[in-house]
């Protein structure tokens, strides 16, 4: 049976924190405080710190205006995004047992909860919308100012028309005005010999557009969330939620016009919600569904990438380009801020939604949608049979694992975290001919020629050397957030399991 999201007292502490840190940050432009936990009796806290980076550049459009609102209880909070910060405390945390819910005594100040509502009116439902036409056909919603109101979502600042939207406003949580953590808008890049300061083992999201190869670290994409780019000619944002350890790229062109995307502050199922900066629409990050304003109803075009190693990103790219760490901000590049947080086997931080119990919930899978199926390939498998050969419909995929890449979400040093390694997801037709493979030793072999291959889908030895499968769109993400966005998806148990 599914599970349903609890709080207990010590995460609500968490979150109190994280959301006042946020807000003083935001007035101020100082550093926050960072929360130290205090030591886990029964099973470990699942973050340890929250990254806000509230110096976002000034825009006079996009600066936020808003404050954060009350925190409520429990039940009705709006669950937090987890935001970088960066200073110690010394301050205790007060024992959650001993906390009321009402009003909670943080080392910075004190927060008044929102008294629960007792007879709150019911969001309205998303209005119906075709995804097929040009311009959004989102009806307009003319209850629209009652469903912000009882989802207490901040508007201030925002223009964006709220009548149109795509999903009901109760699914959306406010969390910290816009900007307050910074997309990279003018990034800079340096060839991977001069990325010294990442380690090898270091996980990189890769991007290759025409021979364009790009890695963007996700030491630095912890902390912005968002990058907004051109590789190969193509305006792209590259993006990383680290709560679904969802890293995905799209095609920022809409309808002829560029769109420039920032971080919303909001957060629907623990996802990032995007924001364009042409007309404040929001988007969601897992899905690329434009989500409320003007684009509602509307979706981005994905581009292939994937979390691969610095040493194998460098080695199959010698010539490519890293994202540089001058990237105008300070930041601890390299910690990570969600220490733990992949290893715990509760329910996920800040998710309130239903749990699909076929996997612990921050089990990583390797996912793919063809043709309409989705499909989940759950790494644990993937790393004990290092290659899958599947049959997805009318289309022959290939699943690849290779081991050397950590984890962005373990340990609080991302270099010294443990090895979950990497994947990649290709079309197994080749000029024609339909490849299986398998894996030899440290390499992964077709069956029909006896060449080797990499996790970029290159042939690197044999008949087939300098040949290159099509990749597949593909995500390494939490199986939570997966399955909540893909309620129906197929869940492979291995070569025996089906």
């Amino acid at each position: 049976m599914p599970r349903r999201f609890t709080w207990s007292g010590r995460r609500l502490i968490y979150f109190v924190l994280f959301v006042l840190g946020g807000v003083i940050f935001a007035a101020c432009g100082q550093t926050a405080t960072e929360i130290a936990a205090e030591p886990a009796q029964s099973q470990p806290a699942p973050v340890s710190a929250s990254p806000v980076a509230a110096d976002a550049p000034a825009r006079a459009k996009t600066q936020a205006t808003a404050t954060a609102p009350a925190v409520q209880s429990p039940s009705h909070s709006a669950p937090a995004q987890i935001l970088p910060t960066v200073a110690p405390t010394t301050a205790a945390i007060p024992s959650a047992t001993s906390v009321p819910q009402q009003q909670i005594a943080a080392p910075i100040g004190t927060i008044a909860a929102s008294p629960t509502p007792e007879a709150q009116p019911s969001p309205t439902a998303a209005p119906q919308v075709d995804t097929d036409s040009v311009q959004s056909s989102v009806t307009p919603d003319p209850d629209y100012e009652r469903a912000l109101n009882a989802a207490r979502l901040n508007t201030n600042g925002w223009d964006t028309d709220f009548s149109l939207h795509t999903v009901p406003y109760s699914q959306i949580r406010f969390v910290i005005p816009r900007d307050q953590i910074p997309s990279i808008d003018a990034p800079k890049f340096v060839a991977p010999s001069e990325a010294a300061w990442l380690k090898d083992v270091e996980p990189v999201v890769s991007l290759d557009i025409d021979g364009d190869a790009r890695a963007y670290p996700l030491q630095i994409l912890t902390w912005h969330e968002i990058v907004n780019d051109t590789v190969g000619g193509v305006p792209v944002s590259v993006t990383f939620c680290p709560l679904c350890n969802s890293a995905i790229a799209f095609d920022r062109r809409l309808d002829g016009e560029v769109l420039e995307f920032g971080v919303s502050g909001n957060l629907r199922n623990s996802d990032l919600i995007m924001y364009d900066r042409q007309t404040h629409s929001w988007w969601q990050q897992f899905t690329g569904e434009g989500i409320v304003g003007e684009h509602a109803g509307r979706m981005l075009e994905y581009l292939p990438v994937s979390i691969v190693s610095f040493a194998d990103f460098s080695r199959a790219h010698p010539g490519g380009k890293v994202l540089s760490r001058d990237t105008g901000f300070e930041r601890q590049y390299g910690r990570n801020p969600y220490a733990g947080y992949d290893t715990y086997d509760g329910n996920p931080f800040l998710f309130t939604g239903d749990l699909d119990g076929r996997l612990l919930p921050v089990e990583r899978v390797i996912a793919v949608t063809v043709d309409g199926v989705d499909v989940a390939f759950p790494l644990s498998v993937l790393q004990e049979e290092r290659v899958i050969n599947y049959q997805l419909g009318e289309r022959q995929i290939a699943v690849f694992h290779k081991f050397g890449t950590t984890s962005a979400l373990d340990a609080s040093t991302i270099a010294e975290s443990r090895d979950v390694g990497a994947a990649g997801v290709f079309d197994a037709v080749l000029d024609g001919q339909t490849l299986t493979f398998g894996a030899e030793d440290d390499r992964i072999v077709d069956d029909q020629t006896g060449s080797a291959w990499d996790i970029f889908g290159n042939a690197i030895d044999g008949p087939l050397a300098g040949k290159n499968l099509t990749p597949v769109v593909h995500g390494n993400h939490f199986w939570f957030a997966w399955a909540v966005f893909k309620p129906d998806t197929i869940l492979y148990q291995g070569e025996d399991g089906g």
